[in-house]
């Protein structure tokens, strides 16, 4: 049976809502949504949730000055880690890419990204047609797209066409802040000049990149449907090790699942809780190792490591060397290959 597709909503999004001086408790009892879901971790929507957590955004605010507040107030601190990961781009068309790639995490539209001499053409399809009949989100994606343009940049980039199935009830905000008219059309288009796409962005931070991909790429391993289970408690872990939140308790409640049935599943994949711990644990530190220049300390916190000699300890464990010595040997494999 297929798995149902779900979509990440982040403790960003309580510390937006606060920023524009919007009470979440209330548009979450509009949505018919736990009140307290802002305040947990690794929240994730059904298509129906989703579209009703947006219905009931839109619904509270007559003036549609709001979506542009919303979207000034998103700043890097309160972005999901795909949208922080874009801005650590060369520039806004790589970092479309990179969220084109990663979109599946945040909401039922796939982005098609057409980057030519002729200028960046970024196109949204809905997944969900009832989320189509949202005239607000169609002008939210272009607005999200020309913020991001402005972070990055520290440059009020305005895009030169913005194409929207349905236009918001009151468009003037929006194009307000986008600088241009906006227009009717059968898709979601915002299109970039040549120039703008690719003006350096001020955020690029190529090491930056390099840690957050891993943990994505594993967390869209968690979406897909014939995911075993301990490549889906290693996408939770992926989240969970930084924090020290990692204990099996809490990734089996976050896997909805009871820790008897983590083992069970697990030890039928031929493997273990502690196992899989263990090894993501050494991919991550690898990485870190051969992608940055991080400092052991650094890494053995990152990994939730209690204190650095265990980390210095487990990397003699999986390798026999110390840090820095694997540090040299994992910098060193693409000469040697080549």
């Amino acid at each position: 049976m297929a798995r149902t597709q779900t979509y990440a909503i982040g403790n960003g999004w309580r510390a937006i809502l606060s920023e524009v001086g919007v009470d979440y408790a209330d548009v979450l009892r509009l949505a018919q949504l736990p009140e307290d879901m802002l305040n947990r971790d690794g929240v994730r929507l059904s298509s129906e949730s989703f579209l009703r957590f947006f219905q009931a955004l839109d619904a509270s605010f007559q003036d549609q000055e709001f979506w542009v507040r919303f979207t000034e107030a998103t700043r890097p601190e309160f972005f999901t880690p795909p949208v922080f990961a874009s801005l650590c781009s060369p520039n806004l068309a790589t970092a479309a890419q990179r969220v084109a790639l990663f979109k599946p995490l945040l909401g039922p539209i796939a982005l098609e990204v057409h980057d030519s001499s002729d200028g960046l053409e970024l196109t949204y399809r809905w997944k969900d047609p009832e989320v189509h009949q949202l005239a607000c989100m169609n002008g939210a994606e272009a607005l999200f797209a020309t913020q991001l343009a402005r972070l990055g940049t520290r440059q009020r980039i305005r895009p030169t066409s913005v194409v929207v199935p349905e236009l918001p009830r009151d468009p003037l905000p929006f194009e307000n802040f986008l600088g241009i008219r906006m227009t009717r059309g059968d898709v979601i288009r915002v299109t970039f000049s040549a120039a703008d796409a690719h003006r350096p962005f001020l955020t690029a931070n190529r090491a930056m990149w390099e840690i957050f991909e891993p943990e994505l790429r594993k967390r869209l391993a968690d979406l897909e449907g014939d995911a075993t289970f301990a490549e889906r408690t290693q996408a939770v872990l992926m989240e969970g090790l930084p924090s020290g939140q990692f204990g099996m308790q809490t990734v089996a409640r976050r896997l909805a699942v009871s820790s008897r049935t983590l083992q069970r599943r697990l030890r039928g994949e031929g493997t273990s809780f502690k196992e899989v711990v263990d090894g993501t644990r050494e991919d991550l530190a690898k990485n870190y190792l051969r992608r940055t220049q991080l400092s052991g300390t650094e890494i053995a916190y990152l990994l939730g490591f209690e204190e650095p000699n265990s980390f210095f300890r487990a990397v003699q464990r999986w390798t026999g060397t110390t840090p820095e010595s694997l540090r040299r040997q994992l910098v060193a494999e693409p000469a040697t290959v080549g």
